[in-house]
């Protein structure tokens, strides 16, 4: 539930100058430093000391208002990097886009940075630097609290705790849109979007994760903007992706993705693809949706699988494409990997250790499809995630000859009982060997 201070009649809410924003002090709100890691509050307690202003900031101060549990703790502070590094034996100054300290305190990591200031333009690029398109690509200018709040992206991500005196600061209404449940970009949407397109999926993000609702201003212009997200780094966006497919509300955002048309820059192949569209549509939704089961269930989830699954449509289709040329099935699988790979790292930097999983998974359908050397492919390390796959397909309507319901019933029997083939193999006539013929799945249109 949220705090008290917007229940309350004529709550004790004063202002200081106009400099601290509105100040909601103990008592008018649930919070307290119990809410927040000792860590963080110690570090806090340090830089107060040392003559310099210190808050707590964004989500953890977001996240304890809702009644949920605060994982990031982050410090914004009016001491510059250098300062900060002085005060604390185990800090480090890391990025170049946006300088921040990382301070190891105990066996935590807290993120600790500068107020940032809100200005538009200043004589060093070394500092201030943005593109012709409007992103920013270095902002290390340094400003004052209420400048940091403005430039901060969401309005619910800009509230100020002070563990010391147990006191929020608010200036920006931050307060109001977490009681209406909105989520709303700070200044103008369309600035700040180009600014960092990052912002456009950060909006989808929180508005799946805490069940609210996109204010009409910033909406606008996200169905215009999708064309900005390749201007994102390639590891950056895998991070994002992760936050998206990979934390409990997979489906939700995939919904929205679409709606705003970003999956189609995400993952090209989504708006390219025509053959078995509607196949594949239902291949992703049932992905998504036993992902979140999985993360809900507090079973674990791996990019490898969600990759594989993802992007099985478009693998399925170049294999296809390729299969026809004649050259032999375990080529066409390799060249149809590498083909959908390449294209995809490009946008999003898919790590090797799972595309190297993702490839085992796609070379392991042919053979789970045949269903033979059975044994030998239930010891396989990827067996288990090829399997869940090859379920997904059947269960999305692709006709694979009962595949997936004979290898679960292969994985009941007691290992005496199990089948050595699902066949038994033909006689052949003739003393040269015959090099069996692979017969694709049919795709069609879907109804």
């Amino acid at each position: 539930m949220l705090y008290s201070v917007i229940k309350k009649p004529k709550p004790r809410i004063f202002l200081k100058k106009n400099t601290m924003g509105v100040i909601i002090p103990e008592g008018n709100h649930p919070l307290s430093p119990m809410h927040m890691s000792s860590g963080s509050c110690e570090i806090v307690t340090k830089l107060q000391k040392s003559g310099f202003d210190a808050f707590l900031v964004g989500g953890c101060v977001r996240d304890a208002l809702l009644g949920l549990n605060p994982k990031d703790f982050d410090i914004a502070t009016n001491a510059n990097p250098k300062e900060i590094k002085l005060l604390f034996n185990r800090a480090k100054i890391i990025g170049r886009r946006f300088q921040i300290v990382h301070i190891q305190l105990h066996r935590e990591i807290i993120e600790v940075t500068t107020f940032r200031s809100n200005q538009k333009h200043h004589r060093s690029d070394k500092l201030l630097h943005q593109t012709k398109t409007g992103m920013l690509t270095r902002d290390n200018v340094f400003g004052s609290i209420k400048d940091d709040a403005n430039r901060r992206d969401i309005s619910i991500n800009a509230l100020y705790y002070n563990p010391t005196d147990n006191s929020i600061h608010d200036f920006l209404d931050s307060l109001t849109d977490i009681k209406k449940n909105i989520i709303r970009i700070i200044g103008d949407p369309t600035v700040r979007f180009k600014e960092d397109p990052v912002r456009l999926l950060r909006v989808v993000r929180f508005s799946t994760k805490l069940n609210f609702k996109i204010d009409s201003k910033t909406a606008e212009p996200m169905y215009r903007l999708g064309n900005t997200l390749p201007q994102i780094s390639a590891p950056r966006l895998f991070e994002e992706c992760l936050k998206l497919f990979l934390t409990g509300h997979a489906f939700a955002n995939y919904k929205l993705l679409n709606k705003y048309n970003f999956m189609s820059y995400l993952m090209p192949c989504f708006a390219k693809s025509k053959i078995g569209a509607d196949r594949a549509k239902r291949l992703v939704s049932k992905l998504l949706t036993n992902t979140d089961q999985r993360v809900h269930s507090g079973k674990p989830v791996t990019p490898a699988f969600t990759f594989a699954a993802l992007l099985w449509p478009e693998v399925q289709k170049e294999f296809l494409k390729k299969i026809q040329n004649g050259k032999t099935v375990p080529i066409v699988k390799m060249l149809a990997a590498d083909e959908v790979l390449s294209k995809q790292i490009q946008i999003i930097a898919i790590p090797r250790r799972h595309t190297t999983a993702m490839r085992e998974i796609w070379q392991l359908q042919v053979p789970l499809q045949k269903k033979e050397r059975a044994a030998r492919l239930l010891g396989h390390p990827r067996f288990r995630a090829a399997y869940d796959l090859l379920l997904l397909r059947e269960e999305s309507g692709e006709s694979l000859g009962g595949a997936g319901t004979w290898w679960t019933k292969y994985q009941e029997q007691h290992p005496q009982n199990r089948p050595k083939k699902c066949k038994p193999p033909k006689a052949i006539s003739s003393n040269k060997s015959r090099r069996r013929k692979y017969f694709p799945p049919k795709l069609k249109d879907d109804c």
